[in-house]
């Protein structure tokens, strides 16, 4: 029966009878149900949103994979923001039903926030510690089982690959997900200005007090006090911009040391240690660079020691996944190799006319806080603690203001090479 029928028979009731507040009511009612029902039919013709359904982060202070699980195929489009620096991806018809807990920040990244941003518009953010480069986003369908991933890969940066992945971004009014477009982001033009760029790293500090010698000297106040020294000698020239990955007495993890050098845009990263050997007799300094094999069982002992710093503070990072393991061992280049290899031996034959070495001064070993990718890396190891001798020589301003001498001379060196082998196409 149609609600016209309905409604005519209500009336010819209440005109045969009186007015009827009763018949009114029922007409009412009667247009409600129709209303409701007109409402569910065209419910069930209407598109579902795509869902968010699960959210995983791996990875360190140096590079981090997102994966976020949706029910089906999402169309993301992402920016970036800076003062913080950020990744925002948006999701058309998207509904977010993930879990909070999973959204805890993690190594590069420093906060993870989502919510809608308009009719049917999610948005995820990724808040980074420092400039990163986004290395590539994804939208994968899942092998196993129905769904796709969204991948999301990035690494720390410098603020000049950041500034230049903005610049590539105002080309375009949004960018959309696509492999040219994340080959793009941080390979433009760098700004000039830039002038060669150390960053110092005093080893240990924190809970993580080093090598102690035999009179009390403890390695952290030792690396923090020479690369001051160090730091101040080469601001005084004029030439370099000088960043120290800590100037005070706290604990860093080995990968945000490496962090800190990317952000900055490092030319040269350079680790000061000082170390103990049960070999009382052994002294002299040594330069290290980095090696998937050590170069001597020693070198391998003293890799070994200073790869476990990360386990102060219980932090120690854990190699359980293929993403990490490339992050901590296979991310150096052979260009960037050479330039390590090529400072090193520039930098023992500088402390060679000054300070002593020990035998075979150049060594390698897999140290963990010289695997910077594309920034060249070495490890000095200013003396042995363990020799009274050497931690005498430590202490005494007179011969690290000599050994701070003969760096500054090396990096002078090396960045005129470097400079000179970069302007060649070399």
């Amino acid at each position: 029966m149609g609600l016209k029928t309905i409604v005519d028979k209500v009336f010819g009731t209440c005109r045969r009878a009186a007015p009827c507040l009763f018949a009114l009511f029922l007409v009412f009612a009667c247009m409600a149900a129709v209303q409701r029902a007109q409402a569910a039919d065209a419910g069930a013709g209407a598109v579902q949103p795509v869902r968010a359904v699960d959210y995983k982060m791996a990875g360190d202070a140096v590079k981090v994979r997102v994966v976020v699980d949706f029910d089906r195929e999402p169309i993301p489009r992402w920016f970036l923001l800076r003062s913080p620096h950020r990744l925002v991806i948006d999701l058309p018809d998207t509904q977010m039903a993930l879990d909070p807990k999973d959204l805890k920040a993690h190594g590069l990244v420093s906060g993870v926030r989502y919510g809608p941003v308009g009719e049917g518009m999610s948005r995820l953010v990724l808040a980074g510690k420092g400039p990163f480069k986004v290395d590539k986003i994804d939208v994968l369908k899942n092998r196993e089982g129905a769904g796709y991933r969204l991948a999301v890969d990035i690494s720390a940066a410098s603020d000049r690959e950041f500034d230049a992945a903005l610049a590539d971004q105002a080309l375009t009014t949004a960018s959309t997900v696509s492999t040219e477009k994340s080959a793009r982001v941080g390979k433009g033009p760098l700004s000039t200005g830039h002038r060669f760029t150390v960053v110092l790293d005093p080893g240990h500090g924190g809970v993580d007090g080093g090598a102690e010698g035999p009179n009390g000297t403890v390695e952290k106040d030792v690396t923090l006090a020479f690369a001051r020294e160090l730091r101040d000698k080469l601001t005084a020239t004029g030439k370099y911009d000088v960043f120290m990955t800590r100037d005070a007495d706290v604990f860093l993890r080995l990968d945000e040391r490496v962090r800190i050098a990317r952000q900055h845009g490092a030319d040269l990263f350079i680790s000061v240690h000082a170390d103990t050997i049960s070999l009382k007799g052994i002294r002299g300094a040594t330069v290290y660079t980095v090696s998937d094999k050590a170069s001597d069982p020693e070198a391998q002992a003293l890799a070994d020691r200073e790869n476990l710093s990360d386990q102060f503070a219980g932090m120690e990072i854990k190699d359980d996944s293929q993403e990490v393991t490339d992050i901590l061992i296979d991310l150096i280049r052979r260009e960037t190799h050479s330039f390590s290899m090529s400072f090193a031996h520039t930098l023992v034959g500088q402390l060679s006319t000054t300070v002593g070495l020990i035998n075979n001064p150049h060594r390698s070993a897999g140290f963990r806080v010289l695997k910077a990718p594309d920034i060249p890396s070495v490890l000095v190891e200013l003396g042995y603690l363990s020799n009274a001798k050497d931690e005498a020589q430590l202490a005494d301003p007179s011969w690290r203001g000599k050994a701070a001498e003969s760096i500054t001379n090396a990096i002078a060196l090396f960045a005129s090479a470097k400079a000179a082998k970069t302007d060649t196409g070399g």
